[in-house]
């Protein structure tokens, strides 16, 4: 567990971040191993995945319980010197109180960093009420805010990630939980650049956008210059991992042959990374 000392750097490094001419890549490990490898390729930051997370361990996104995600997230945080902001889902609650105990707990697992979402557990994802997801929000401040080191809060609005695609519902949101006290702003899901940029003019906090979503192309630089602040890819490169494994594995099973390896990492080059 790092020192207060240096969670009081990290926290101050990563949210420095968010307020940088352009913006930067938060990637998503889902282990121990692919977050020592996504530090040495350079990335300045990592963010966890609840649903690769999920999918490592056999089970569906939003099966894991607050027990086993705040060891999963305790484990990604102390594997690098990176700062990790961290998936909380909906805090593991609908009550405001459920959610400030989970953002305290966070705060004990060498976290600088995490978000909360405005639905209920998937696969159902109803949407909270925007009072009640509003006060939601300002817990999860209050509780962040007396730790005692910087920790950056992203409020989530998942209106299009459950077939609510309402842009003006969205923005309401996101503007509400500004006001609640949140750091950085997301709705995942948004995949065109007016949408985009319609989003940023809107609120004054820095924004985060998911990639790697299918039909969606734009490149940092694109994003960069919308006003995007910060870039996540949620499970993106742990479902890329598990659709390499499944091809290969099909390979095998249905034509007996394994030219799959010849798009392998080699074993020199994996071990050398880690």
């Amino acid at each position: 567990m790092p020192t207060q000392s240096e969670l009081f750097e990290k926290g101050t490094t990563f949210r420095a971040l968010h307020h940088r001419d352009r913006a930067f890549i938060i990637p998503n490990p889902w282990d121990v191993g692919t977050a020592r490898l996504l530090a040495r390729l350079g990335f300045e930051a990592l963010a966890t995945t609840s649903a690769g997370f999920a999918f490592a361990t056999g089970v569906k996104d939003g099966m894991v319980g607050r027990e086993q995600m705040l060891g999963h997230v305790a484990a990604l945080a102390a594997a690098t010197d990176l700062p990790v902001s961290a998936d909380l889902e909906n805090a593991f609650g609908d009550d405001p109180e459920t959610v400030a105990e989970t953002f305290r707990l966070a705060g004990a697992t060498g976290l600088v960093g995490g978000s909360i979402e405005d639905v209920s557990p998937r696969p159902e994802g109803r949407i909270y009420d925007l009072a009640h997801a509003a006060e939601r929000v300002r817990a999860a401040v209050e509780a962040v805010r007396a730790l005692p080191f910087p920790f950056t809060l992203t409020a989530r609005a998942e209106n299009f990630l459950v077939g609510r695609p309402d842009l003006k519902d969205t923005i309401a949101r996101l503007q509400a939980y500004q006001e609640a006290g949140a750091d950085v702003l997301y709705a995942p899901g948004l995949t065109s650049a007016d949408d985009i940029a319609t989003v940023v003019r809107s609120v004054d906090r820095p924004i985060n956008v998911v990639m790697g979503l299918q039909g969606v192309s734009l490149t940092l630089d694109e994003l960069s210059a919308l006003g995007v602040k910060r870039v996540s890819v949620g499970s993106a490169l742990a479902r890329a991992a598990f659709g390499a494994f499944l091809r290969a594995a099909r390979e095998m099973h249905e034509h007996g042959s394994f030219t799959f390896a010849g798009d392998a990492i080699s074993y020199k080059e994996i071990s050398e990374l880690l």
